[in-house]
């Protein structure tokens, strides 16, 4: 190592110490106490130095990361699920739960077809994205999902629908046990299950996805590190995916990685636009397997006109 090498590291380590700041300094060091593929050139004085100022250097940067979920602009998009029959789909949700098609686009080169349903614009109201894959007609759909919660004013009523439309009634309507609400458990054409819960008016009749998970501290976690969402409650009682906008996709990518490391999970496709429709996106897996995709707010606003 030269004089120089070893004055200049000895000058950055001051420097940092007395300032608290490590962010501009690290890339000196890297250019002249470091190989391109950061390696040490020597093994002299900078090489322990540097390693330990690199390090403070990434947790001052991933903690700066990490607080982007939490200014991001986000909300619900949707979640897309697949189904074997979307015109039967279709109609069922608009007759049983009231529900509109805002749109719907066939991608042959990918070869499938959606439609995108809910209780007002996308714009401002969470839809479901059904998804015909072509020539498949059923899925398995496990026992990691549990269900959607729509509100209904009349339980009862919205009941009779389902089954009249020839609807599963897999739970007959009445107060939850140990509490007052009225519900139902009632499952579409395709076996997934539906929650139907008795309130008064709102804008938006979705409530809740329900997925069951292995580790719940764990999930929780999970979701306000990477999503930066809030606890709202807790209550004892015993391949989908969610769709969630950002303002950058591929910073948000890279949050998600830097949780992943921590809590688990994985990218499963890298930030970027999606083939046949153009839509930047990121997607990714939690640590109990829940897919999770990012969407561009812009790209978003811009397919639907």
């Amino acid at each position: 190592m030269s004089k120089t090498q070893i004055c200049l590291c000895f000058i950055i380590f001051l420097y940092i110490w007395s300032s608290g700041s490590s962010r501009e300094v690290v890339g000196q060091l890297e250019t002249d106490c470091f190989s391109s593929d950061g390696r040490s050139k020597s093994s002299g004085i900078c090489s322990p130095r540097a390693s330990s100022l690199r390090k403070l250097a990434d947790v001052a940067s991933n903690g700066e990361l990490l607080d982007w979920p939490k200014n991001d602009t986000r909300r619900f998009f949707h979640v897309v699920y697949r189904v074997g029959d979307l015109d039967r789909t279709i109609k069922f949700y608009t007759e049983c739960f009231g529900m509109k098609v805002s749109r719907r686009r066939d991608v042959p080169e990918e070869k499938y077809s959606n439609a995108f349903m809910g209780f007002g614009s996308e714009k401002s109201h969470f839809a479901v994205e059904l998804t015909y894959n072509y020539g498949v007609s059923s899925y398995d759909i496990g026992d990691g999902f549990g269900h959607f919660t729509i509100s209904t004013q009349d339980v009862y009523k919205m009941v009779e629908t389902v089954r009249a439309k020839g609807g599963n009634v897999t739970r007959e309507p009445g107060p939850v046990e140990g509490g007052s609400s009225i519900i139902a458990i009632v499952k579409d054409p395709d076996g997934y299950p539906f929650e139907l819960i008795q309130r008064g008016p709102t804008p938006e009749p979705f409530c809740q996805v329900m997925l069951r998970v292995g580790d719940l501290d764990r999930a929780i976690k999970f979701y306000e590190k990477a999503l930066g969402m809030r606890l709202l409650r807790r209550i004892k009682k015993p391949e989908y995916k969610i769709a969630i906008g950002t303002d950058d996709v591929y910073k948000s990518g890279e949050v998600v990685k830097i949780v992943n490391k921590e809590l688990g999970g994985k990218i499963t496709r890298e930030p970027g636009p999606l083939p046949g429709i153009g839509t930047k996106i990121v997607s990714f897996l939690d640590p109990d397997g829940w897919k999770t995709v990012l969407v561009d707010n812009k790209d978003f606003m811009k397919e639907l006109g």
